[in-house]
């Protein structure tokens, strides 16, 4: 199966219409989602849909369409409509002007897999669901919620420069959580994070979860933290845990790094960046423990692919060197208008949403301890994993996170369990203040990022560690 005649014929009828580049993507998706609840088969969907979507650019002016039939005159149509649009845009103050330079490729890509998950029969996807969330229950949990998510997405890609490249993506994953409900609250432990843990991957990754075995963990302390006492408001030193981490680099780096933002493009829905241009190479971010890359090469992990959404191959570079800022996310017009000289950061949600610069693998490099070192070596903290809550104003710089447990530090050791742990910073300063970082690096996966208008759903990674941060402001209330 190949779709390479649909998406040539949109390039060139959008080049015969007076545009002087243009693209075009073909992407089938199939999608399955299962959810659990108390024992009990909650929820089951599927869903597929195939469309071809087309960019052009004329003067300075960039025009997209779409269309649901993967025919060669509906794409025909496509492109000339996508070139009239861009000639429209070429009128508008501040529209796009050039592309970094990109050479021709063919290829083809596919990402590691050793168990296709729209294989497994759906009758073992519930099964296993219902088995986890009947033993959260059975060990003390009021609810237990359980999900399963598969994404099976092929790409063929054109372009008037040469580029001919297709790829097949397959990925997956799920969680498990467990809630217990008090007087006037209610405490919820999940397994392994709060939204599950997902890669760019095979159905194995769900099996190494182990669902059924850490649910009754979960309900255990779920119950115990209606009694633990509250963290306590103080300024303290933190121990994070790596899926709190991970949102913490999602929230306070990533999005800060999308040149989009940088550039002001992205301001009118999902906010801008307190990062300015002329501080790239120069800015202290964070510590000298700081060592961010932008990575898309990473295996099986969920923001990884051998090429974006504008044919720019995989390729891991720096965000963040010994606590310099010194790379972004970017897409080969907005490095363009930047002055840098690479791209690659491009992806759409669909067949049907122009693509936009998003987050790839953004994460941390290992550091040189462990979370027992750093534990031993606190005298007195807070240890706080797994996400709660979370709020960051739209520069990304100030942020509230809140997580699921909490734990004292005291003399080298963990001690009691606490209650609803919350902590709050500024982006440098908070990232200035890490002293001590693990190597015990776990590659998150994010789903459910959002972004643009019409709004996209994006896929990411986050390579994380636990760390340690000095003076941070915990048990934040309100």
């Amino acid at each position: 199966m190949s779709h390479f005649d649909e998406a040539s014929a949109a390039v060139q009828a959008a080049l015969d219409a007076g545009a002087r580049y243009a693209d075009a993507r073909v992407m089938l998706r199939r999608t399955e989602s299962v959810s659990a609840r108390d024992g009990d088969i909650e929820e089951l969907s599927s869903d597929e849909s195939a469309g071809l979507g087309v960019r052009a650019l004329t003067s300075s002016g960039w025009g997209f369409y779409a269309v649901p039939e993967l025919s060669a005159a509906a794409a025909r149509a496509a492109g000339r409509q996508a070139a009239q649009l861009a000639q429209a845009a070429a009128s508008v103050p501040g529209a796009a002007g050039e592309l970094v330079p990109a050479a021709a490729t063919t290829a083809s890509w596919a990402s590691p897999c050793e168990v296709d998950p729209l294989g497994v029969p759906l009758s073992v996807k519930g099964d296993l669901l219902v088995a986890a969330t009947a033993a959260a229950r059975d060990a003390g949990a009021d609810l237990a919620e359980g999900i399963c998510q598969v994404w099976d997405t092929r790409k063929w890609f054109v372009s008037s420069e040469g580029h001919r490249i297709d790829q097949h993506l397959r990925e997956c994953g799920a969680g498990v959580s467990a809630s217990a409900f008090g007087d006037g609250e209610i405490q919820r432990r999940s397994w392994p994070s709060y939204r599950g843990q997902y890669g760019t991957r095979g159905w194995e990754l769900v099996d190494e979860l182990s669902l059924v075995e850490h649910a009754p963990r979960m309900a255990e302390e779920a119950r115990a933290l209606l009694s633990a006492p509250l963290c306590p408001s103080e300024e303290t030193t933190l121990v994070l845990g790596s899926e709190q981490l991970a949102l913490q680099i999602h929230e306070s780096v990533g999005h800060a790094i999308e040149l989009d933002r940088i550039l002001g493009w992205e301001a009118a829905f999902a906010g801008t960046s307190w990062l300015e241009l002329e501080h790239l190479g120069t800015l202290r971010y964070g510590s000298e423990l700081m060592n961010i890359t932008i990575d898309p090469t990473i295996p099986g992990a969920l923001g990884s692919f051998g090429y974006d959404d504008e044919g720019t191959p995989a390729v891991a570079r720096d965000a963040v060197r010994e606590g310099r800022w010194v790379g972004v996310l970017a897409g080969r017009d907005s490095a363009a208008a930047a002055g840098l000289d690479y791209a690659g950061s491009v992806r759409a949600d669909g067949w049907a949403r122009l693509p936009m610069v998003r987050m790839t693998n953004v994460g941390l490099e290992p550091g040189p301890h462990t979370l027992d070192e750093i534990i031993a070596a606190t005298d007195d903290g807070v240890f706080m994993d797994v996400n709660r809550s979370w709020s960051i104003d739209d520069r990304r710089l100030n942020f509230q996170f809140g997580c699921e447990i909490g734990y004292e530090i005291k003399n080298g050791k963990r001690g009691r369990m606490l209650r609803n742990p919350t902590y709050t910073g500024i982006g440098p300063r908070f990232w200035q203040s890490m002293d001590m970082l693990s190597s015990e690096i776990v590659a998150w996966g994010t789903p459910n990022c959002g972004k643009g208008q019409p709004g996209q759903i994006g896929h990411t990674g986050h390579p994380a560690a636990p760390a340690r941060f000095t003076g941070v402001r915990v048990g934040v209330r309100g």
